[in-house]
């Protein structure tokens, strides 16, 4: 079987953030996972003789998917493990599936497997300060280890990195003594190997995923989309995909690909839809009904949006989506209402009335609809029979605000005969009503959803004024997608500098002749010269 292509870890704003290829696997191979490790990794490993951690080292450890991955390509090209293509795969499945992390103990870093990297993060003081200088959060929250472990996780980054100590943060202080006494201990209580959502994860039974899927999301460039994705298992939790679907403005999608799932409940998948590689990383409800996560393209990880899953099988009823999600008073609009089960006559609530059913199926209506000139302004529930969606859809009067998201984010130059790509970002414009107090920017505003909007840049400061940041930096085009500048000393700029600049990108929804902006900060900046070897 054909190995994927090999791709790197993320690198926002100096911060190496936790990436990494699904890897799909042979279903039969002649060694399982555990044998491999007890034939390959014992030369420098050993047994113990305790069942509950039978090998030193690699039985105290729990990590994601893409956490094992990094541990085992580490172990092939810097401590020349000898396995097969085929061998690492059936230990990365084995290691993810037997000592992963539980559902509950990913979710508030999912970001760090989706490679969402316009992200700002909060971290503790003790981490930022010890950690987060060089990873991000999530690279170290996403695993867990003994107290033993994260000691020795610390000496090993002193015997890797031994220029440590000298680094910002570290040379001013007594770095060793802190990250051993301090940050060790509160890693072992924070991050612990041993947990009770685990064991009842360990225990729980695990879904199947091989079922029909109605699924939305949105690809930059492409707008947003709804399909149905149908899942059909090859052997080993191994499955094969089919996506039959449309765009927002009627253009059909159509695409095929493979996924794999770890842990019970970790889906990666490789498709192609209308020829452009992308990447699915979802992480699925315990029950096995619903999935959410991330779609983005193969080859430009930051292009990208959120994604949902849900199960339609026999008996499920589910609205997944209402595209677009606002309705102006005293306007007509149609709206799309996607998900499973979808039989009835839909309920919009108070103030709304269906002028006409444009097109109606199980998984997909289509519908005109009024909002009343009076009609209240707020979120209204949507509800086709048993399917139901809690504030899916808003009434509005006026747009009063708009957010650029991502508010943060980060470009970086490239090509001009370089081997390293441009790093794009893109951006949607969310359109905001003042609530009850009629004063935007506070928190009874009404979040209306994702708008169309037309996009431009300008200098972020004054030194990107003067350093004429907006001619050299890059450009945005009509869908929101900002391309970097070339990489590169430029004659043409001060000093010769790169195209690196400071920009705000500035987004504007016009709302029948009333136009409101937002703005959000974009940092264009060098390339990715250090990158992590994943499989």
């Amino acid at each position: 079987m054909k190995q994927i292509s090999k791709k790197s870890a993320l690198l926002i704003g100096g911060f190496l953030a936790l990436a990494g290829n699904s890897v799909l696997y042979a279903a039969s191979q002649p060694m399982s996972g555990e044998q491999i490790i007890q034939k390959r990794c014992m030369d420098c490993h050993s047994e113990t003789g305790n069942p509950s951690l039978p090998y030193s080292r690699i039985s105290e450890q729990r990590k994601t998917p893409e956490g094992w991955q990094m541990t085992i390509q580490r172990m092939v090209s810097i401590h020349e493990a000898k396995m097969s293509a085929d061998e690492r795969k059936q230990v990365h499945k084995f290691l993810s599936d037997t000592q992963g992390l539980a559902p509950s103990e990913t979710a508030a870093l999912r970001y760090g497997l989706e490679r969402d990297g316009n992200l700002l993060e909060n971290n503790d003081p003790a981490y930022a300060e010890m950690c987060a200088r060089c990873h991000s959060g999530a690279r170290f929250g996403l695993q867990r280890r003994t107290k033993e472990e994260w000691s020795l996780l610390v000496q090993f980054h002193m015997g890797q990195i031994p220029t440590l100590e000298l680094h910002s943060l570290a040379r001013d202080r007594p770095w060793f003594d802190l990250a051993m006494n301090q940050v060790v201990p509160k890693l072992a209580q924070d991050y612990p190997f041993e947990s009770a959502a685990w064991k009842s994860w360990q225990a729980a039974d695990k879904p199947t995923f091989e079922h029909d899927w109605a699924i939305t999301g949105y690809i930059p460039g492409k707008g947003d989309f709804d399909a149905l994705m149908q899942v059909r298992a090859k052997g080993g939790d191994l499955y094969g995909l089919q996506v039959i679907g449309q765009y927002a403005d009627g253009t059909p999608l159509t695409g095929s690909g493979q996924a794999i799932t770890y842990t019970g409940y970790e889906w990666r998948a490789s498709l192609t839809l209308d020829g452009i590689k992308m990447r699915q990383i979802l992480a699925a409800n315990e029950q096995g009904t619903r999935m959410q996560g991330r779609l983005f393209m193969a080859e430009a990880n930051e292009l990208g949006a959120a994604m949902v899953a849900q199960r339609a099988a026999k008996g499920d009823h589910a609205v997944t989506g209402v595209m677009p999600s606002h309705v102006r008073q005293g306007a007509r609009q149609e709206i799309t209402i996607v998900g499973v089960g979808l039989k009835g006559t839909p309920a919009l609530g108070k103030g709304l009335r269906i002028v006409k059913t444009l097109a109606a199926g199980a998984n997909r209506i289509r519908l005109l609809v009024e909002a009343e000139k009076d009609a209240a302004v707020g979120l209204r529930d949507v509800a086709i029979g048993k399917a139901q969606a809690p504030a899916a859809l808003a009434v509005y009067d006026k747009v009063a605000r708009v957010d650029v998201v991502p508010g943060e984010s980060v470009a970086r130059v490239g090509g001009n005969g370089t081997p390293i790509a441009k790093a794009k970002s893109a951006y949607r414009a969310v359109g905001y009503a003042a609530g009850a107090d009629g004063k935007p920017g506070t928190e009874d505003d009404v979040r209306l959803g994702y708008m169309p909007a037309t996009w431009s840049l300008k200098p972020f400061d004054e030194t990107a004024r003067e350093d004429n940041d907006l001619k050299y930096a890059g450009a945005i085009d009509a869908h929101g997608v900002f391309v970097p500048g070339d990489a590169g000393p430029n004659p043409e700029r001060k000093m010769s500098t790169n195209n690196v600049g400071n920009l705000n990108v500035v987004g504007t929804v016009d709302d029948a002749g009333n136009k409101v902006s937002g703005e959000g900060h974009l940092l264009v900046t060098v390339q990715h010269f250090v990158r992590a070897s994943v499989l």
